[in-house]
């Protein structure tokens, strides 16, 4: 597998010299061949973002035209850009938005990984005889308003045929609680797959009586699942939960084995956990952030990227017998936050979903959002090049005003810090969290 990996990776280099101009000037002092990703530099979203258009191999692809002729249009969620590529963008828990091109051959391989190594851990056998007896509808509850990567793989399997079209529905964890509770009771859905924040605020409308739903399996993803949160979605709903780590930019980065260890796919990903300095640090200990590889999608190489994550690899191979590295994610950091609402209850708000009613606002590049009261939620924003950051700070507090009207709540002061978005004193970028 270690062979098989330096050739991949050599082979990826020697492409991406040739294609990409970006990759061509930064491993300009590189050796001819490389077979050991610490032979070349990292990257970060926010240098690869600064430099797309070179950073792509195809020179058709351009930001300016991906935004008008794609991102610009939720109509075309989930279809291929020119009839080649699927095309995602990032929110809600990392900081810069980044728009991500994966082509052909690159979900060929999440496809396959998917389905030869998560068969048996992802779907048990009394799971399949249940979805066999009550039928498959899936519930993506997923942020919409953008082409997301959950909303558009989503709606790219619904494009696929009217039979999975009927079965499988995107909930937006943007609606109004009451409205997505409502939805999920009509539809019945025998799956849920999305957030584990989302869920979790499901699992207690489901203990309360108002959710009536009985789904034979969830999958979570995109977010640090606790122990707690676990104990409650599976009281809830009475059945079994698994998880899965992955990310936009790595699709099948992992896949959880049955004793459910997540086990790294290092025959087309690589995964280095990191200090602070890019140094590796050995296995049993925690990393500062994680650089990764895709060693399948060449329409947009991702080499050394820095995905920004906590992981610690085992000391030890995991008593499941898979040749493959297990590793254990601290993920980033995100509170559910509460405010007043108009009954005088409270009004429990997702972190994405309010990550998203920001980062989706023009001129924004980067922010954080902290509730500091029931009623008080303070913003630092870092604005785009050439915004009118006066404009766009009333901007985001129009925007947030109506998405805290839709969800009930009592008005919600707005208040704009000078402070610029930062790291905590762990080191992490947290994007949304609650102060007391």
């Amino acid at each position: 597998m270690s062979r098989r990996q330096r050739a991949r990776l050599a082979d990826l280099v020697e492409f991406t010299r040739s294609a990409s101009p970006y990759y061509r000037r930064l491993y300009r002092e590189m050796p001819e061949t490389v077979t050991d990703p610490r032979q070349l530099p990292p990257v970060s979203k926010r240098e690869l973002m600064a430099n797309f258009d070179d950073w792509v191999t195809d020179p058709h692809v351009t930001l300016a035209k991906l935004r008008s002729e794609l991102l610009s249009d939720l109509s075309r969620l989930g279809s291929l850009y020119r009839g080649l590529y699927l095309v995602v963008t990032t929110s809600g828990t990392s900081g810069e938005p980044a728009v991500l091109v994966h082509d052909r051959f690159s979900w060929v391989v999440v496809n396959a990984v998917v389905r030869i190594r998560e068969r048996r851990s992802l779907v048990g056998g009394s799971e399949v005889r249940d979805f066999l007896v009550r039928g498959l509808r899936a519930a993506a509850l997923v942020a919409s308003g953008g082409h997301f990567a959950g909303v558009a793989l989503t709606e790219a399997a619904r494009r696929r045929a009217p039979f999975i079209a009927r079965r499988l529905r995107v909930f937006s964890v943007l609606r109004p609680l009451p409205e997505l509770v409502e939805e999920l009771n009509t539809f019945k859905p025998t799956l849920l797959y999305g957030y584990p924040s989302a869920m979790i605020q499901l699992a207690a409308e489901q203990k309360a009586g108002r959710l009536r739903i009985k789904p034979v399996l969830a999958i979570c993803s995109g977010e640090n699942l606790s122990a707690g949160g676990r104990v409650a979605i599976e009281s809830a709903f009475g059945c079994r939960l698994t998880e899965r780590y992955l990310s936009s930019e790595v699709p099948a980065l992992t896949s959880m084995c049955k004793l459910g260890a997540f086990h790294v796919n290092t025959d087309w990903y690589i995964l280095e956990p990191v200090d602070t300095n890019y140094r590796p640090v050995p296995a049993g200990t925690t990393s500062d952030t994680v650089l990764v590889t895709n060693l399948a999608n060449r329409v947009q190489p991702l080499i050394r990227y820095d995905l920004g994550d906590r992981v610690t690899l085992a000391p030890e191979p995991c008593p499941c017998g898979s040749p493959f590295p297990a590793v254990s994610i601290e993920g980033r950091s995100g509170d559910l936050v509460s405010f007043a609402a108009a009954d005088g209850s409270s009004v429990t708000v997702l972190p994405l979903a309010l990550g998203t009613v920001i980062e989706e606002t023009p001129g924004v590049r980067r922010f954080q959002a902290i509730r500091t009261a029931p009623g008080n939620l303070t913003v630092r924003l870092e604005t785009w090049a050439g915004a009118d950051r006066g404009h766009v700070r009333r901007a985001v507090t129009e925007r947030l005003g109506a998405y805290f009207a839709a969800l009930g709540a009592v008005p919600v002061v707005i208040e704009h810090s000078d402070e610029q978005p930062h790291p905590d004193p762990s080191g992490k970028f947290r994007q949304v969290w609650s102060a007391r």
